[in-house]
């Protein structure tokens, strides 16, 4: 697995974190409108969250709307996420739909990387991860807790897990319940990345309480921050233009 992960003209995992921001239009012409607004932000990358879509059954509509995005934003990345409601998303699917959905949507080669949940079926997930790199397109391996933050050593463990497994990127996002929660998250970023990371990671502490994390993220490793644009598509994410900034004080040295 390389250190980095290189789509388009964004190298993740080298130099500053990454600003991705997400789309959550729940019709064509929204997302056609969200997506336009991005036109002049300085972000890295772009998130559809297809799950927030109201036509996601449609298979043909979803197409269609993930090429008008792209004609929109011809050369951001894009993240294909349907995040399923167990892990905070806005639709519950049973199972063979989502690996359907996904699954149609990569033999069409029109996505930059794909989010694949960690807890899933297990064979059909490792079959979406075989298409996956089979088309060329990186995988970020993704775990939400929205009840608690796991101990140090299970979110280390569950990160590992997600990169044996074949995910390019590996992802997890906690929900805190004290300060030493956000503190958690860091400590285990710090250590997966000095010790354990094969490839690029992002981690984020969820929430008013995790807001640090998602500021600060980068110093001790994570790869990637979510920030909003018009809605938010998880708690604690901040307006992407006051992430900029931010980042911009942070990373002065960094490219």
């Amino acid at each position: 697995m390389n250190k980095e992960v290189s789509v388009r003209n964004v190298v993740i995992g080298s130099g500053r974190p990454k600003i991705c921001v997400p789309l959550v239009g729940r019709s064509v012409d929204l997302l056609v409108d969200e997506a336009k607004a991005l036109c002049s932000s300085e972000i890295d990358i772009v998130e559809w969250r297809v799950d927030f879509f109201s036509r996601v059954s449609k298979i043909d509509e979803v197409k269609n709307a993930l090429e008008k995005i792209r004609q929109v934003l011809p050369d951001k990345p894009i993240i294909f996420t349907f995040r399923t409601e167990r892990e905070g998303g806005e639709k519950q699917f049973e199972m063979v739909d989502y690996f359907q959905l996904n699954k149609q949507i990569l033999e069409i080669e029109s996505v930059d990387l794909i989010d694949i949940e960690l807890f899933t079926e297990e064979q059909q997930r490792q079959q979406l991860i075989e298409i996956a790199h089979k088309n060329h397109v990186p995988v970020i391996l993704s775990n939400h807790d929205f009840d608690s933050t796991p101990s140090k050593d299970e979110m280390i463990s569950r990160l590992c897990k997600s990169q044996e497994i074949g995910g390019d990127i590996a992802k997890l996002a906690a929900m805190p319940h004290s300060s030493k929660d956000v503190l958690s998250i860091l400590d285990a970023t710090e250590t997966m990345i000095s010790k354990y990371a094969k490839g690029p990671i992002i981690t984020m502490s969820m929430g008013s309480l995790g807001i640090i994390s998602r500021i600060s993220g980068g110093v001790f490793g994570s790869a990637v921050t979510f920030a909003a644009a018009k809605q938010a598509s998880a708690p604690g994410q901040i307006a992407v233009t006051d992430l900029q900034y931010i980042l911009s004080i942070l990373n002065r040295n960094d490219k």
